[in-house]
């Protein structure tokens, strides 16, 4: 474990996590060219990050998924249950939405592809930092077919799951910290399924323009640009079980 010491400044302080060194060193080289970011350490394996953590907290980890002695999913989830204010961006060369699911459901804000452009992943950083959640998006797309997949399933009797449930499907779990009304609860719901506006118009026998309007009222409620990512945090903070 190579620390670095980290200084006062308002940088976005980075903890680097990949058994691969020159990978590391080639994206704390590109990182650090940042005004406002810093790499404040690098680690090997799931082990390390959390010993490091302990003594010095970073503000965002970037964490490979496949790492020696302990994965990235496991750290991710024991690192979020131990230090929740410190985000994890997965860096990974799988686009599979299986992956994607597991991370989020363990705590994972953000989800790359090692393969994009260093301007995207510096973007993606400050996304993170600022409170949104970013998802490649060669990823959100497979993502999306996914839960159409699914709901088409669904509709059809076909269990979409490894195993059947009593009660298949997309659905809403209210919570005290939800912010949404019931309606924008309804509509949130058929957004995880895939629906277009019209759809959920139809669905719901209220006008696209209507539909329009709280899905407007949920982006800003949930502090997110777009409606994949209102998706993507709705099944992360346990609002929508798929």
């Amino acid at each position: 474990m190579n620390q670095i010491t980290a200084n006062q400044s308002n940088k976005i302080k980075i903890l680097l996590a990949d058994d691969h060194q020159l990978f590391r060193e080639g994206l704390k080289r590109i990182l650090n060219m940042e005004s406002d970011i810093e790499v404040i350490g690098e680690c090997g394996d799931g082990i390390q990050v959390l010993e490091f953590c302990n003594h010095t907290l970073p503000e965002i980890v970037l964490m490979d998924i496949n790492m020696p002695i302990e994965t990235g999913v496991v750290t991710t989830e024991r690192l979020r249950g131990m230090f929740p204010d410190v985000k994890v961006i997965i860096l990974s060369i799988h686009d599979d939405e299986s992956y994607v699911f597991e991370t989020l459901r363990k705590g994972a804000t953000g989800y790359l592809l090692k393969d994009m452009e260093a301007e995207s992943l510096i973007n993606a950083i400050r996304s993170v930092h600022q409170g949104h959640s970013y998802i490649h998006p060669k990823v959100t797309g497979k993502l999306i077919n996914q839960l159409r997949r699914m709901t088409y399933l669904d509709e059809m009797g076909v269990a979409s799951g490894a195993a059947a449930t009593k009660e298949p499907g997309v659905k809403y779990i209210a919570t005290e910290e939800s912010p949404l009304t019931r309606r924008e609860a309804e509509v949130l719901r058929l957004m995880a399924e895939g629906k277009s506006n019209k759809m959920i118009g139809e669905y719901l026998f209220i006008s696209e323009k209507t539909v329009k309007n709280h899905v407007s009222s949920i982006l800003q409620k949930m502090e997110v640009d777009d409606r994949t990512q209102a998706v993507i945090n709705s099944i992360k903070f346990g609002w929508v079980t798929l």
